[in-house]
This record gives structure tokens, C-alpha cells and sequence, in this order.
């Protein structure tokens, strides 16, 4: 099954983690890699593989990046396998994809994830399992908040192995980051109605403080000490920063009223 399979990247300012991905993908004869103008060494690193094709492009959204990657790089094979910069593919699940049929009437595989913070294992995380290797021509993908969604035509099975999840960025890129993906979902939550989740996020500060003990003793990250610690405070730093959003537009909105200087933002 190797032989038919693209593994297909996007890169931005990835030089903390960029190599330690590629150095689990040398069984691939071609790897894509759309870049969205790093300046880091990210390229660099890139071009000393040479199983690596990479195309520029800049960045509008998570969905129109992946469909350029998928539709306008020439990929060869009949399956692709979408990697985020910071994903290393173990080697159970190297071995698993190798023995798969690449025939088999299924239109994409799950897979599940394990995060690791500067390589050290976590207990578990909020990190959800999702469609990583496709066949082509049986899915699509679409923007959804700061991310994208993929919706796949046909049979879905899981795999047993997993992928671990390394991001190794320094906390101020991240925060960066954060800070324009929360833009994004703050857009998304407003276009969609109803669920739990979406209240709390839109009350202030209930999310933070839910997601950061939810994560220490819901998900016994505790026993992770620091590296626990780690994940569950960018947790909350991250909904934090939306939450900081949801009260500026809030507070905005409430002195175009009181002052009659405009409409108010939805």
C-alpha cells in the first residue's frame, strides 16, 4: 500500500518541527508540501529531501490551502495521507498502512493521535481521532472555524495505530497563532446555533477555566506534571484569547449603541 500513497503537508515558519516529520516519511517516494511563505529555515530544511515537492502559496484559508495541495499539485497515487507539520507518523502505523489493500472498498482510514509535549507522552489530550489517509475523488474538504472539515464519500475504517502529535514551536509563534485562529472561530461561532460547547464559549470566562480543569482532572493530565500542566494552560490561553474576542465585540458593540456612532457588528 506504501507505493500508493502521497503523504501531503502544509508548512508555515515549521522549522522546530519540520525535520523530525519528514524523518518518519522516508518510505515515501513523493511527499507535497504547500507552503504558505515561511522565512524560518522551513524551506530549507525542505529542500534537502528529495523526495519533496514544494509549492508556494498564500494563505486564505485552512480549506482552499488543502484543496490547491490536493488538486493542483499533480499527485500520482490513488490515497493521499494530509499531515499537519507537527505530526510524526509512528512506525506501528507505517507497518499497518503497508499492509493494507489499496483496493479495499473503503474510502478512508481514521486514525487517532497521541500528543506529546517536547516528546513526552501524554496521558491523553482533547486531540480528536480523524480521516488522515483518503483516496482521491471520494472526499472534500471545507473551511469550518479556524480549521477545515473533510466529509468523506463512502466507507470509513479505523486504524489501530496512531499518529503523535509534537508540536515543538516556541509559546510566543504559538501564541501568534492562537491569536488569529481564535479570529476564525469566534466568525464560525456565530454562524452556527445551539450546543453546550458554543454557550460556554460565548459567556465569559466559563470556557477557560472549564477547559483547564477539565483537562488536568477530567483527563488525569496532572500525572503528567509539567508537561501536563503545559497542555492544559495552552488550553486555556487559547480560549481565553477568544474569550477576550467575545468581550471586545461585546463591549464594541454596546458603545456604537450607547453613542450612535453606527451600527452595531453582528
Amino acid at each position: 500500500m506504501l507505493d500508493h500513497v502521497t503523504p501531503v503537508l502544509l508548512t508555515y515558519n515549521e522549522v522546530q518541527n519540520i525535520a523530525r516529520t519528514l524523518s518518519h516519511l522516508a518510505w515515501a517516494k513523493d511527499i507535497v508540501v504547500v507552503d504558505s511563505g515561511s522565512m524560518d529555515g522551513t524551506l530549507a530544511v525542505l529542500a534537502s529531501h528529495p523526495n519533496v515537492r514544494v509549492f508556494k502559496r498564500g494563505f486564505d484559508s485552512h480549506g482552499n490551502q488543502w484543496r490547491y495541495a490536493i488538486e493542483d499539485t499533480q499527485i500520482a497515487t490513488d490515497w493521499i495521507l494530509r499531515l499537519d507539520a507537527d505530526y510524526q507518523v509512528s512506525n506501528a502505523l507505517v507497518a499497518e498502512i503497508a499492509a493494507l489493500d489499496p483496493n479495499a472498498p473503503v474510502s478512508a482510514y481514521r486514525v487517532s493521535f497521541d500528543y506529546a509535549i517536547f516528546s513526552r507522552k501524554l496521558l491523553s489530550s482533547l486531540y480528536p481521532a480523524n480521516t488522515v489517509l483518503l483516496r482521491k475523488g471520494r472526499f472534500s474538504v471545507r473551511d469550518k472555524g479556524h480549521t477545515e472539515a473533510w466529509e468523506v464519500n463512502g466507507p470509513v475504517a479505523t486504524l489501530s495505530a496512531a499518529i503523535i502529535h509534537d508540536d515543538w514551536k516556541a509559546t510566543g509563534q504559538w501564541l501568534i497563532g492562537q491569536a488569529r485562529y481564535m479570529q476564525r472561530e469566534l466568525d464560525y461561532l456565530h454562524m452556527n446555533k445551539g450546543g453546550f460547547v458554543r454557550w460556554l464559549r460565548l459567556r465569559p470566562p466559563l470556557m477557560p477555566i472549564a477547559v483547564f480543569l477539565y483537562c488536568l482532572f477530567g483527563k488525569g493530565l496532572l500525572f503528567n506534571g509539567r508537561a501536563g500542566l503545559f497542555y492544559a494552560l495552552q488550553r486555556m490561553v487559547a480560549e481565553g484569547a477568544l474569550s477576550l474576542m467575545v468581550l471586545e465585540e461585546k463591549s464594541r458593540n454596546q458603545a456604537l449603541r450607547s453613542t450612535g456612532h453606527g451600527p452595531a457588528a453582528p
